[in-house]
């Protein structure tokens, strides 16, 4: 039984692929924070899956504490998925966001190299294609302009990763870039869930659907799309989850860098995803529309032909499933995990 550790394992993203990798037969370590998370998403991980996995309190900054972790485990595979995450924060927060993203990586590379651990997947994103390139984004494209520090923070760790794979041939890296993932698991045991006001759309839909929040917020309606609403390339978490086991089964055999995106390749606008939310769960979303956000592209979706071809990876969650599970945790979880 391989054993992967989970670097930010107890967030949003992190908690969904522990399911799906203790389904799957791996053992998982899981080391957090908090900052943005709550241990309670691991125990649940476990009740849902009947398994068990480690949990450790650490901050994957701190080399002492990685060390311990790593000499008390054989440890195969990284996932790392420790990192601050909101666009908006990351503009007026730029000093914070580069040292804690970047020193994550930086750390936990040194400990791994030390330690003997050879395999890392990194939890990056689609906005590092930039505004230049044209959609759909494929691997092969250049990394473009990011247009806030957050996505320089994944720009420059896929840059250190691949700088550190040229330099060590033993060490493999995959880069998973992920478009925008929703929903939760069907059981409504762990989800999305932001501290403070929500970054992304659908924990801010499902939050006013429950009445923590008056109205949402529609970001533009004269951008050139079919509605005038930005189109995304949204993907359930269920699935982007199962992407990892596909990628941790892959990197046990591979050398070197691979790069796999990570969505459904159709794109649906804000204003559809508002109307299918509105339509699965017979609620209403009182929403407005505002001005344009700074940073926003008009769209981005995926090609996922390299996953689903090397990783025999592809989606199988429909949009109802993402706005049906994202419903059915929120009023299970008015308040998340407290």
């Amino acid at each position: 039984m391989a054993a992967v550790f989970l670097a930010g394992g107890a967030g949003y993203i992190g908690s969904h692929t522990a399911v799906e990798l203790l389904n799957a037969g791996f053992e998982v370590i899981a080391a957090d924070n908090f900052s943005n998370s709550s241990p309670e998403s691991i125990r649940r991980v476990e009740q849902i899956t009947g398994k068990s996995a480690v949990l450790y309190e650490a901050d994957i900054r701190d080399r002492k504490a990685m060390t311990e972790i790593f000499r008390k485990h054989k440890i195969d595979a990284v996932i790392h998925f420790a990192g601050m995450k909101a666009v908006g924060e990351s503009v007026q927060k730029p000093v914070e966001y580069y040292r804690n993203n970047l020193d994550t990586t930086l750390t936990l590379l040194e400990v791994m190299r030390e330690e003997g651990c050879s395999k890392i997947i990194f939890s990056s994103s689609a906005t590092v294609y930039g505004a230049e390139n044209p959609v759909p984004y494929t691997e092969t494209m250049p990394r473009g302009i990011c247009s806030n520090p957050y996505g320089w923070t994944k720009a420059m760790t896929e840059q250190i990763l691949e700088d550190a794979a040229k330099a060590d041939p033993s060490l493999s890296v995959i880069l998973l870039r992920y478009f925008n993932p929703i929903g939760a698991h069907s059981s409504g045991m762990i989800g999305e869930d932001p501290q403070g006001i929500p970054n992304n759309l659908m924990p801010y839909i499902t939050q006013v659907a429950v009445g923590k929040r008056e109205q949402l917020t529609i970001f533009g309606n004269d951008y050139p799309t079919p509605d005038g609403t930005c189109l995304r390339d949204y993907i359930h978490v269920v699935d982007l989850a199962k992407g990892h086991v596909c990628a941790a089964n892959y990197i046990l055999g591979m050398q070197g860098v691979e790069i796999f995106n990570l969505g459904t390749g159709r794109p649906y606008s804000v204003t559809e995803i508002v109307d299918a939310f509105e339509r699965v769960n017979g609620i209403k979303v009182p929403h407005v529309y505002g001005d344009r956000r700074a940073g926003d592209l008009a769209e981005f979706y995926a090609n996922a032909e390299k996953a689903r071809e090397i990783l025999h990876w592809e989606t199988t969650l429909t949009l109802e499933d993402m706005c049906r599970d994202s419903w059915n945790w929120q009023k299970q979880n008015p308040n998340g995990y407290r």
